[in-house]
């Protein structure tokens, strides 16, 4: 096995070009898991730790540029106010010792449907940057979910970034595991308000082949608070509007039994977490102000 260590953005993505089979890794906190349980042997390993520009972020005209070399720990001490979902998300993975080293470029490399950084992204409406020697070209966050552990990265590219306009209202993030770190979830919800917008983003983790929206449900939020002047009014969100929503986000998955869970109690969880989080979410925008 060959292994690549470029030191600037230009000699990975020509190593990249180079070497399409080359398993990009930073944290490693899922590259060395696979191959440690002989589960994944690529023939080279492209190391990313040296290479500067994947491990900063910045504000542009309202806009967070995320490198794909943050790790979670970064995410959760710099970015908690403006991206509370992803750090919410963040708090959940692993130990310490994980989030000091694990990163959402490599979350979204693995593209598993349990990826516990999805769902957030899917709220926020974040877009994925890839990069290749053949320039730039950006992904939205729904459609770079190809399959079980599939993505729209191609051979030769790289992700360099997340971009995304922080969400105008309140954020939240569920998760149902046999601990809240550590573990692999079971079921996993995402939810944010735009109110400048007047939409509802979700995003589901572990309930389907790949981590999604529940579109239905969102656009039934939505009508429904626009229809009862309640983004306006910020008055007490009803509870058996909250219910319904949660049936709706119900209705999004398509989950399977495996040895964290049945399909049955996957879907009753993503219910009530969806019904938990939008109470939490719309209990923040009622007490926020400037919003």
């Amino acid at each position: 096995m060959d292994f690549l260590q470029p030191s600037t953005m230009a000699e990975a993505l020509a190593a990249k070009a180079e070497h399409p089979g080359a398993v990009p890794i930073a944290g490693g906190t899922d590259v060395m898991v696979e191959m440690n349980f002989d589960k994944h042997r690529p023939p080279a390993l492209l190391d990313v730790t040296r290479v500067s520009e994947l491990t900063e972020w910045g504000m542009d005209d309202g806009r967070v540029r995320l490198g794909a070399g943050v790790s979670y720990t970064r995410i959760i001490d710099e970015l908690g106010d403006r991206l509370p979902g992803l750090a919410m998300a963040s708090r959940t993975v692993g130990s310490p010792q994980i989030r000091n080293r694990g990163t959402v470029g490599g979350n979204l490399g693995a593209a598993s449907p349990a990826g516990d950084a999805h769902p957030a992204l899917l709220a926020a409406d974040a877009e994925i940057e890839l990069q290749s020697t053949a320039g730039t070209r950006v992904v939205k966050a729904h459609e770079f979910y190809l399959g079980v552990k599939r993505n729209a990265a191609r051979r030769d590219e790289l992700i360099t970034a997340i971009v995304l306009t922080p969400p105008s209202g309140p954020q939240q993030f569920c998760k149902i595991g046999t601990r809240n770190a550590m573990v692999i979830s079971v079921a996993a919800f995402g939810l944010a308000l735009h109110p400048d917008r007047r939409v509802v983003r979700t995003g589901i983790g572990s309930v389907a082949p790949t981590p999604r929206r529940a579109y239905a449900a969102e656009e039934f939020l939505a009508a429904e608070l626009e229809s009862a002047g309640l983004w306006e009014s910020r008055a007490e969100l009803p509870t058996a509007l909250a219910r319904e929503f949660g049936e709706k986000v119900k209705a999004a998955g398509a989950p399977i039994d495996d040895v964290r869970g049945t399909a049955a109690y996957r879907l009753h969880s993503l219910a009530v977490m969806a019904r938990r989080a939008v109470t939490w979410a719309w209990t923040d925008y009622r007490t926020a102000r400037g919003t």
